[in-house]
């Protein structure tokens, strides 16, 4: 069994058959999924996917985001941290590959989000694209207080980031783009190898990174298609689908506190 630990199920590309692609992911043996929000509102959302489909959630404004946030919606994220289906705080980080907000207003929301999640003990879910270098000081100043656990979610970053991420106690997660066949990847592939099996996950970030086996084919991801990445990143590492299962589905309950059944 498998889980798909970055799936943004409450997002309308899945509004006409939302419990449809649950059920075919269940069916195709993915146990569990987080639906992270990516607003106050898209928060809301999750929680409610969580709520009627017997998911996980999490909570937080996506760097993208920042610059449309009102000011009552971080009160809002706050207040849905206490629901019993919410594991995480995020979808949070940075983002200097889109220039939707300034990188200030980016590094003050993820001060807010690595606090919140330290405050409630929860993990943190990270978002970097082309901003490692900003990021890391923020990183490092918080696993030095003792602030910081989480997941560097569709991990896209050099073998260096990696290092780092994994020497401040984070884990990585890789989705369908570590599949893709362009030798630009090649570096992400070597990164995804060499992550120690305790510190590994699998995602979809659905309805995004389409596998490559997809790829031209299918433009929504969904949660079954986590097999075909779990599947490519098995091969990669040398070790069977089934162990690579227990491995990342362990390490997501581990994380996200999460038990059987929950």
């Amino acid at each position: 069994m498998l889980f798909d630990t970055h799936a943004h199920l409450d997002q309308e590309e899945f509004d006409a058959d939302r419990a449809e692609v649950i059920r075919g992911a269940r069916t195709a043996g993915v146990a569990m999924m987080v639906c992270p929000g990516v607003s106050a509102a898209s928060s809301r959302a999750a929680v409610q996917v969580a709520e009627e489909f017997g998911l996980l959630a999490a909570v937080g404004i996506h760097p993208n985001s920042t610059t449309e946030a009102a000011p009552d919606d971080w009160p809002a994220v706050v207040a849905m941290v206490g629901h019993p289906r919410v594991v995480a705080i995020g979808e949070t980080g940075l983002d200097r590959y889109w220039d939707h907000a300034p990188l200030g207003l980016q590094q003050e929301y993820l001060g807010r989000h690595l606090q919140l999640a330290a405050d409630r003990d929860l993990p943190v879910i990270l978002h970097c694209r082309d901003a490692q270098d900003d990021m890391l000081p923020m990183l490092r100043d918080a696993a030095a207080r003792g602030l910081l656990r989480g997941v560097m979610h569709a991990f896209s970053g050099t073998a260096e980031f990696a290092a780092e991420c994994l020497s401040l106690g984070l884990h990585l997660s890789f989705a369908g783009n570590v599949t893709y066949s362009n030798r630009k990847f090649d570096g992400l592939r070597e990164v995804a190898r060499a992550v120690p099996e305790d510190r590994i996950l699998v995602e979809t970030d659905s309805p995004y990174l389409v596998p490559q086996v997809f790829r031209g084919k299918r433009q929504r991801n969904e949660p079954a298609n986590v097999v075909h990445t779990a599947a490519f990143l098995a091969e990669l590492r040398g070790t069977t689908p089934e162990q690579f299962a227990r491995a990342t589905t362990a390490n997501a309950r581990g994380l996200f506190r999460a038990q059987e059944g929950a």
